[in-house]
């Protein structure tokens, strides 16, 4: 009799609990329809959503490009639900100025995707992954008062002119034994950028070269770190199922990431056993500094951290060579298709420094038209589409709709630099609308933020800045550049492969020929 009660009740406790758990569910399921019903009326506009999946089609592999359909109907705050992640996307300059401007506070905060998060919160020792706080200010200071300073920048200009030494010698090389063969030229200018960061920040200035970078563990695995954190990831978009890492990208990332961490490991205690550095800067080089430094004790901590001090170099190695290798890519890109910009580009350089001497930074602001060039290619090819994405750290109003606390922020700087009601003719290639402009990359101008504004503008710009000039204007001072036998300046495929910076889809193949 216990044994028919007890399979009787085993077999009633199944149906129950599920019709129990199905009520729970839809009564959850009401209540958080009726709390966004509530919150939505004063939401910004945007596209109705597909169930689950929320606007992820509609925004597509394109992300930058769709949501310029978007705005069209939507307007400059657009409203998206990916998956179960709410965002805004900042789609005009307008928009852009009423957050960075008036609200800029409220943006700080990083929303970072799943391959970027550590267990041991090491990401949050970097500048461009961490929230707004106590640390990040911190780092902020760093870069602001020993890394990037002028005293700082004027002290390393002798590991720049080796950098760009370096770089011409190999692109001479193989002009003067492999004439008419083509080389990509990125490869070029990463490789050598990647050396000037190692000789920067730990003294190495023999980390990579263009024709061996597969035999470079460190160099390879810091580009594949950028590859797979860049992949699209499931588990960003419905992080109930973070702790799945169904794709695998996390473990793949945090693979590679211990890799690159071991060596710097060896670059930290190498230093440590020979101790200060004399060969190099007036003062300190970037390690010594770090190792060097002491915080104020109140609300930072004294001294960085070993795991952060890892972190820290880590960034350094991953983000500095990106900008400009992508920006000198597409600067050469667009120069091969209009002869004639390359013309008034190599008539400025030789008027101001001519062929016997190498430029340098001294003569950057006599190359008006080369600065020019410069700012015209960051307007149509931002190294980032959409700035790396910020959260709201508080429920704020903005142009009179409610953004939630924890809302993921997009800002499309790709679609804002092509916009038609700011730009006279946004898809030509003209650096003729920069000259005896005011409008500069410096966050003041927000029609044009290809490194972002606010706080959280791109903090190595300083240096960025001089990069961009002398390598692209070595470049073209030290060689006549010309595409591959078969490919014109109208078949030249412009493609774009978005990953977290925007790149030329198929590396550009070009022929250099010695002065």
């Amino acid at each position: 009799m216990e044994t028919h009660n007890s399979n009787l009740g085993r077999s009633l406790f199944a149906p129950f609990s599920l019709a129990a758990g199905a009520a729970v569910l839809f009564l959850f399921f009401l209540h958080n329809r009726i709390r966004q019903s509530k919150s939505t009326r004063r939401l910004p506009p945007g596209p109705r959503g597909w169930p689950i999946i929320g606007n992820i089609l509609q925004i597509g592999p394109s992300p930058h490009k769709n949501i310029i359909l978007l705005q069209r109907k939507y307007g400059p705050l657009i409203w998206l639900k990916l998956g179960s992640v709410n965002t805004l996307v900042i789609a005009s300059a307008q928009a852009a100025k009423e957050m960075f401007k008036n609200h800029d506070q409220h943006f700080c905060d990083r929303h970072r995707n799943e391959t970027m998060i550590r267990d041991d919160g090491s990401h949050n020792g970097t500048i461009g992954l961490s929230d707004y706080g106590p640390q990040w200010k911190m780092m902020r200071r760093l870069y602001a008062t020993e890394l990037f300073t002028k005293k700082r920048l004027n002290d390393t200009t002798h590991l720049r002119r080796k950098c760009l030494d370096q770089l011409i010698k190999w692109v001479s090389d193989e002009a003067k034994h492999n004439p008419g063969k083509s080389i990509e030229v990125a490869k070029y200018v990463y490789a050598a950028i990647f050396n000037m960061v190692g000789d920067l920040v730990v003294s190495k200035d023999d980390l990579a070269h263009p024709e061996f970078i597969v035999t470079n563990v460190f160099f390879n695995t810091t580009a594949d770190i950028i590859e797979v954190m860049a992949l699209p990831n499931v588990s960003d978009f419905f992080p109930i199922v973070r702790p799945f890492d169904l794709q695998g990208l996390k473990r793949k990332t945090e693979y590679k990431e211990k890799i690159a961490r071991k060596i710097i490991r060896t670059f930290i205690e190498e230093r440590r056993q020979r101790g200060v550095n004399p060969q190099h800067f007036q003062e300190k080089d970037l390690l010594e500094v770090l190792l060097d430094f002491e915080g104020n004790g109140k609300d930072e901590p004294s001294k960085i951290s070993e795991l952060y001090l890892e972190t820290f170099l880590l960034e350094l190695f991953i983000a500095a060579p990106d900008a400009t290798n992508i920006t000198t890519e597409w600067a050469m890109s667009e120069l091969l298709r209009k002869p004639e910009t390359m013309n008034k580009l190599q008539a400025e350089i030789a008027q101001v420094v001519g062929h016997e001497r190498r430029m340098e930074e001294t003569d950057m602001e006599n190359l008006p038209y080369l600065h020019a060039v410069i700012q015209e290619t960051l307007r149509l090819h931002a190294p980032a589409a959409l700035l790396i994405p910020r959260s709201v750290i508080n429920d704020i109003e903005v142009m009179g709709y409610l953004i939630p606390k924890g809302t993921q922020v997009w800002v499309n700087t790709w679609g804002i630099g092509r916009d038609p009601t700011t730009w006279e003719d946004p898809l030509s290639f003209t650096p003729e609308r920069f000259l005896n402009s005011n409008i500069e990359y410096r966050g003041q101008n927000f029609e044009y933020i290809p490194f972002g504004a606010g706080r959280r503008i791109c903090p190595g710009l300083p240096l960025g800045h001089i990069m961009l000039h002398l390598v692209l204007g070595s470049l073209v001072q030290s060689f006549d550049w010309s595409l591959e036998k078969g490919i014109t300046r109208e078949t030249l495929d412009m493609d774009e492969k978005i990953r977290l910076t925007v790149r030329r889809a198929n590396p550009l193949k070009v022929i250099p020929m010695q002065y």
